[in-house]
């Protein structure tokens, strides 16, 4: 079974690209290492992983490379988070995605991607915000809170498509409700190894309902 993990630079977390051979070393240090490594350890020829996170994309740039970074690897499974860039780049440079134009792409890349690959299964991660460094003051921060706006509109995407929906935000949220949302990301969104892992059991948890369907 072929898995392809793709977004942005959650799912990237300092990921080694590939050698020309093609040998994979490191997943980088976020969930797609601790999925991998739970996957593989019984059996490592059950499954091949790839991963296609890019720090920085927004759901444009996913769209973009659909190609080369999915399409060519004819998955069984894929696997979206995407979201936070298409807030924060607005709110830094100016260079986001607004709402309406983000979900009219993220249907699009959905619907080609189905036609292109009909036997494909989806997983869809829902995009999360926790109060950090990168949400220093409250202008920045009730402005980033549309990072909310976006999960809602992911899970809807999920629910018109039948696809699987991944939940994070309420995990967060409860988390950082017991011991303070630092443990779990450095900056509001870029997860420590407890966030990384918080994913990972969720993604698994969601990936086994999947695989059952």
């Amino acid at each position: 079974m072929k898995i392809v993990f793709y977004g942005d630079s959650i799912t990237d977390m300092n990921r080694i690209r590939e050698h020309e051979d093609g040998t994979v070393y490191s997943y980088g240090v976020g969930y797609t290492n601790f999925v991998v490594g739970e996957l593989t350890c019984e059996d490592p020829k059950k499954y091949e992983c790839i991963n296609r996170g890019i720090s920085g994309n927004r759901i444009v740039d996913l769209y973009a490379r659909v190609k080369i970074d999915v399409w060519n690897h004819k998955p069984d499974v894929l696997s979206i988070l995407i979201g936070v860039n298409d807030v924060w780049h607005e709110i830094s440079r100016e260079n986001g995605v607004e709402l309406p134009r983000w979900e009219r792409i993220y249907r699009t890349l959905i619907e080609e991607t189905k036609e292109r690959l009909p036997n494909v299964k989806i997983m869809i991660l829902e995009p999360f915000i926790l109060e950090g460094s990168a949400t220093d003051g409250e202008e920045r921060w009730q402005r980033f809170l549309a990072v909310k706006e976006y999960a809602k509109v992911a899970k809807k995407i999920a629910e018109d498509y039948n696809l699987t929906f991944v939940p994070l935000q309420a995990k967060f949220d409860e988390a950082e409700a017991k011991f303070g949302g630092d443990y779990y990301t450095f900056d509001g969104v870029h997860p420590l190894a407890a966030g990384a892992k918080m994913i990972s059991r969720e993604w698994l948890k969601a990936f086994k309902t999947e695989i059952d369907k």
